[in-house]
């Protein structure tokens, strides 16, 4: 004879059956979630509380709850359900009044607050003023620059710039013109180590630095190709001699587009009256703190790192040979930088 309490028969709907079956077969739900969901389809096809039990690997007692809690609120009824716990120790006002110190106030003593400086302040231990500047994204100690472009033509020289990198135009040549001022003769203050297996170049932490030269350049957008030229001082005159080794090197059949920021060596008035008596020169100034935007940076980035960042020079004359060495392997090599930022992703992120 059979023993035991006889069970009442659990009916499972074609909806709940569907949705057991994807819990239990879940990879992303809780493990104990699906393992109530198997024992449940396993209950449904009859079997008793020790049959299901060794099927899905659980005790019988835990199968007769879990069926008993599906009978009593369904797949719901199938959640953990919350426990209570510890009373808070500070209320949602405390809590507030913390974060709107960190904020909108400076502690007196300093220029941010840490963790311990406000829990000292407000009575609380920094582990607690810690978890709260998590949760509410609070970083006292990190900074981002940023900067306020004030020109009102912003929005048209930008556009006006990434047009000429995007779409140049025919019969002309797009040059990105700028100065590298005082590049500084340095040189070790003892031989430097070479470099051996297992071990990397070694320089003296201190180094001599007299004299200096200022890189004149301009960089052909659709080549790569730079133009260049040392010269002692960055003044109008020196930027006028610059123009006519440009008006030299660049083909007579060609209109010449200057992108140049507005600096006053390149605004003065010689300038512009040389400008002014050669019709194919047009020029393109880019805002005041876009840098980024005039593309021999770039070529000047690739200077200080291949050449100049680790480069010794016991004399300016050896620093401009080393420049002008730099810019004639790059010509010969030379690639193109590829721009592919247009205006209107430039102004969103402004």
């Amino acid at each position: 004879m059979p023993r035991g309490r006889k069970l009442n028969p659990l009916v499972v709907s074609d909806a709940d059956r569907n949705q057991l079956r994807e819990i239990a077969d879940s990879t992303t739900m809780p493990h104990a979630l699906a393992l109530r969901a198997r024992m449940i389809l396993a209950s449904a096809e009859g079997l008793s509380n020790s049959a299901v039990a060794r099927r899905v690997g659980a005790s019988p007692q835990a199968v007769g709850k879990w069926r008993k809690r599906y009978l009593d609120g369904g797949i719901q009824g199938l959640h953990d359900e919350l426990r209570p716990g510890r009373p808070r120790t500070y209320d949602d006002e405390r809590v507030a009044r913390v974060i709107s110190r960190a904020l909108k106030e400076k502690p007196p003593d300093a220029s941010r607050w840490s963790t311990h400086s406000m829990g000292a302040v407000e009575g609380i231990s920094a582990s607690t003023v810690s978890r709260w500047f998590r949760q509410f994204g609070i970083q006292p100690h990190l900074t981002k620059t940023f900067e306020l472009f004030t020109d009102p033509s912003f929005i048209e020289k930008v556009r006006d710039i990434t047009g000429l990198y995007l779409n140049p135009p025919d019969h002309a040549m797009v040059l990105s013109v700028d100065e590298k001022s005082e590049s500084q003769r340095m040189d070790q203050t003892q031989p430097q180590l070479l470099r051996d297996l297992g071990y990397p170049e070694g320089y003296t932490h201190d180094y001599l630095c007299d004299g200096a030269t200022t890189l004149f350049a301009a960089l052909d957008i659709s080549t790569g190709n730079g133009i260049a030229k040392c010269k002692e001082q960055q003044r109008h005159e020196e930027f006028v001699a610059f123009l006519r080794l440009i008006d030299k090197e660049v083909p007579a059949e060609l209109d010449i587009h200057l992108v140049l920021d507005d600096s006053a060596t390149h605004q003065h008035a010689r300038v512009q009256e040389w400008l002014a008596e050669r019709p194919r020169y047009h020029l393109h100034c880019a805002p005041t703190y876009t840098s980024w935007l005039n593309q021999v940076e770039h070529w000047f980035g690739l200077l200080g790192e291949r050449a100049l960042k680790r480069g010794r020079s016991r004399s300016v004359r050896e620093l401009v040979d080393q420049i002008k060495a730099f810019t004639e392997g790059h010509s010969e090599a030379a690639k193109p930088f590829v721009w592919a930022a247009t205006a209107q992703s430039i102004l969103e992120e402004a």
